[in-house]
């Protein structure tokens, strides 16, 4: 592993490729690319594959984010190659402190978009099924597998173009590997809660084949860099699933909510299971405890610090402070509030409907936390308050878009999506509980769900400011409580 030095050309070739990216997160932020360190190359029958971290340093910005890296895996052959020229990173000169160092520049490109380098990674997990412990070492990468299914080496790779944060590339019918593209120090999450929920037999996620592995080379501590798991083809979005469910209530106009034929309670209900049941796994194979009123206090901090935060963004924010204030303040009095492992970032865009049932994807916690943070007990009432926003923006986007167009009959679909919202939520809550809720899980609820409005409101505000109005109504609804 070789760190290239900040005057090596390959920096700027670097940083012209990342803003071009829809996996790079710093876009819109003046940044430079301040080093790349090689930590292993994978076996591949044509280019060398390159494995390297990017540290990128913005001009601005936190102790906590003013730095991150990024993995840019390179596909480098000695001429160049047309097809692969929509995904050329630049010239990569060999500096492995050996006897490749000086040799003649490559031309490089992003080794995700070359077939021919995916199937080299595909190779390795498939090797690594038959090898001592399951895991293949090459080259300084580690590639683990679990001891359950046999790959199909001879499947062709698709990159999926519609992902933001990684990359996924399908191998035919198969499976699926995820690239993580910005990666920290650390066991990832996604990967080690897979793993315990794949060994548990678990039903409601895509079963873990496998992952790949290096070490830092700063520090020598588990970088985890990409995973292979089941590839769930067929399977339908879970968030797409609830627009069409609204759709098909605001096209019948004379209808409730549960009499289309599109409702979505029973699914609501479903998922509410298959969430209780993911969160009782968790329970049983990651640390568990009780927080006391000291950590109740900070939890409350933190969401007033927010809360504060927000209101210089949307000063629309400030009629209902002082209410959210108050609740936040209630959530300090509570003790031996159970926490766990849990998914951290739930919504419905991180579910998928298969014939077998709902499966929830996608165990990295929340992307603006710091790894250390995402991978601490919480409650697992966060989850749920997650999916209760992600019920409420469903029919409010549908009805937005509508509205947009035409306004006539707006009133109707108000009152017909707080049905659908209602509706839904009421089903999933009553599914994942089982019981009755507790005084205590009450409030912590409804703070979570206000805490998740809050952010809500500062993202729109940035990005969709037409639709800040969606979580400003929650808020609202919560404040008149």
């Amino acid at each position: 592993m070789n760190a290239v030095p900040g005057t090596d050309p390959l920096l700027a070739a670097l940083e012209a490729y990342l803003v071009r990216t829809r996996w790079f997160g710093g876009k819109g932020r003046a940044f430079s690319v301040t080093g790349v360190t090689h930590l292993g190359s994978v076996p591949a029958d044509g280019p060398t594959v390159r494995v390297l971290l990017v540290d990128v340093a913005y001009a601005e910005g936190t102790a906590t984010d003013s730095r991150e890296t990024y993995q840019v895996p390179l596909s480098c052959y000695a001429e160049p190659q047309e097809h692969l020229e929509y995904a050329q990173v630049g010239m990569y000169t060999p500096t492995d402190g050996g006897e490749n160092d000086g040799a003649r520049p490559e031309h490089a490109y992003d080794a995700l978009h070359d077939r021919t380098a995916m199937a080299g990674w595909l190779t390795a997990f498939s090797d690594a099924f038959e090898a001592p412990d399951k895991v293949m070492q090459t080259d300084g990468l580690s590639f683990h597998r679990l001891p359950f299914y046999t790959l199909d080496d001879t499947a062709t790779s698709l990159l999926f173009t519609g992902e933001q944060s990684n990359s996924s590339v399908a191998f035919g019918e198969d499976s699926l590997m995820k690239v993580f593209r910005k990666v920290t120090t650390g066991l990832n999450p996604d990967i080690t809660i897979h793993e315990v929920l794949t060994r548990a037999e678990s039903e409601h996620v895509a079963a873990l084949y496998g992952w790949l592995e290096a070490r830092d080379p700063a520090t020598g501590e588990p970088l985890h860099l990409a995973m292979i798991q089941q590839f769930l083809r067929t399977a339908s979005d879970g968030w797409e699933l609830g627009l069409a469910s609204v759709r098909n209530l605001f096209a019948e106009a004379d209808l409730h909510a549960d009499e289309v034929g599109g409702d979505f309670a029973g699914e609501s209900a479903r998922l509410g299971v298959a969430l209780a049941e993911v969160h009782a796994t968790l329970a049983e194979h990651f640390p568990t405890a009780d927080a006391d009123r000291a950590a109740m206090g900070e939890l409350a901090a933190a969401m007033t610090r927010r809360l504060e935060e927000a209101l210089p963004v949307v000063p629309e924010l400030e009629a209902d402070a002082a209410a959210l204030r108050s609740l936040y303040s209630d959530i300090a009095t509570l003790d031996g509030i159970p926490v766990q492992r849990i998914h951290g970032d739930l919504h419905l865009g991180q579910t998928l409907r298969t014939t077998k049932g709902w499966k929830i994807v996608d165990f990295e916690g929340e992307p603006a936390k710091q790894l250390a943070e995402r991978v601490l007990p919480d409650s697992p009432w966060r989850d749920v308050a997650g999916m209760l926003r992600s019920f409420d923006y469903v029919p409010r986007v549908v009805q937005h878009t509508i509205d947009d167009d035409e306004g006539e009959g707006a009133p109707q679909r108000a009152y017909r999506a707080a049905e659908w919202a209602d509706r839904n939520r009421e089903a999933f809550l009553t599914a994942y509980a089982a019981r009755d809720l507790t005084d205590a899980e009450r409030a912590l609820l409804t703070a979570y769900v206000a805490d998740k409005a809050v952010y809500e409101t500062v993202y729109e505000t940035r990005n969709r400011p037409t639709w800040v109005s969606i979580p400003l109504a929650a808020i609202a609804r919560i404040g008149a409580r």
